[in-house]
């Protein structure tokens, strides 16, 4: 039922954002990043290739499109400014576009913070997310190409996202670039953007094959990332902010079980903010409000994040004290069950938050159903 529940979704997010039909294709980086990993999963379980194929094209419609500039801009080509040859070979050199519904702010403008969850740019976030992607695909075909896109697009990222606040002094980090990543859009730094550049950067190193000049490159950014990640708090009230500290928790936990890559009291402090944010998150209405008061992506980025916390246990389990904080994450595990259970209704999908967003919930409603090939390491 579970697995049936998983491909119908899928199956619609590839109709009607245009990879399986004829209708202008819609791609949003965030939401294509999860569907990639998605479809390797469906592949896995079902042994239909059709779903390989599938994230195959995905992954060539996200870097024609998010890779190029947009249909409204005078620019045209590549993001990245090279020639149509060497930006086929190398699309994500110069980033990948958000893929907003409208435009960037024009440069000399004033920020509009409302409309700026609308206009298109970059965020860091973001293209860590297609990092994982290509890397999954990488893993699962054995095709380096994916790879090197991987991390060509990390290059990309702290080249243009990480600065110094004052020559030789400490670094931080732009929450939005512009398209060309020439100039910041948003000057404030992401809360939990080093931590997912240094976890994501971290998985992209020890893939077989990066080159040593590239490797070099990552572990310079790695050393950035983990600086700041020394002075950072990761509490948050934000669902979707709280399934990723399950999700970065994880992959720090796997990095030390199977490649001895140790970053112990990060860890700690990851798991016991995830405690405090859970259970400020349970002191709160906001899973109790209605239907019509709330996102369900955000959400569900919790519910995926949960799926998490066995395999964090299970990989903590030789640490006393790492297994005791990730024992006491188990109690909030229920709380998966309440958030799926609500999104899987039909009636609760035809709610207007739902269908105005309604690609990325679809999307993430099915990882979370089905996480495997999403939190694989």
């Amino acid at each position: 039922m579970r697995h049936e529940l998983v491909q119908r979704l899928m199956d619609e997010f590839a109709e009607s954002t245009g990879l399986t039909c004829r209708s202008e294709p819609r791609r949003y980086l965030w939401t294509d990043a999860f569907a990639v990993c998605n479809f390797l999963g469906l592949r896995h379980e079902s042994g239909r290739e059709r779903y390989l194929q599938l994230a195959r094209d995905l992954v060539d419609q996200v870097h024609h499109i998010l890779g190029r500039h947009r249909q409204d801009d005078p620019r045209s080509g590549w993001i990245s400014g090279l020639s149509e040859a060497d930006g086929a070979r190398h699309p994500t050199y110069g980033g990948l576009r958000i893929g907003k519904r409208l435009n960037e702010r024009e440069a000399g403008k004033p920020a509009n913070p409302r409309l700026e969850w609308d206009q298109d740019g970059q965020y860091f976030h973001y293209l860590t997310k297609w990092m994982h992607a290509l890397t999954r695909m990488s893993q699962d075909t054995g095709d380096t190409s994916y790879l090197r896109w991987a991390a060509e697009l990390a290059v990309a990222a702290h080249r243009s996202f990480v600065y110094p606040v004052r020559p030789h002094g400490p670094k931080r980090m732009f929450w939005k670039m512009s398209i060309d990543l020439r100039r910041p859009l948003v000057d404030s730094m992401g809360h939990h953007d080093p931590l997912d550049g240094m976890v994501g950067f971290f998985e992209l190193r020890i893939s077989d094959g990066i080159p040593a000049d590239v490797a070099a490159n990552l572990d310079a950014a790695i050393d950035d990332f983990s600086q700041m990640c020394d002075r950072a708090h990761w509490v948050t009230d934000d669902p979707l902010g709280i399934g990723g500290l399950l999700d970065d928790a994880l992959r720090l936990a796997e990095l030390a079980a199977h490649r001895g890559i140790d970053r112990r009291e990060l860890l700690l402090q990851l798991l016991g903010d995830a405690r405090a944010s859970l259970q400020g998150l349970c002191q709160s209405s906001m899973l109790d409000q209605a239907v019509s008061q709330r996102l369900a992506f955000r959400e569900l980025g919790l519910s995926i994040g949960l799926r998490a916390v066995p395999l964090i246990v299970e990989l903590v389990s030789p640490d006393a004290e790492l297994a005791r904080l990730a024992q006491c994450l188990t109690k909030y595990e229920p709380l998966r069950g309440r958030i799926e259970t609500l999104w899987t209704q039909p009636v609760h999908r035809e709610s207007r938050t739902w269908q105005e967003h309604h690609d990325i919930n679809t999307v993430m409603l099915a990882t979370s159903l089905a996480p495997d090939s999403y939190l694989a390491a």
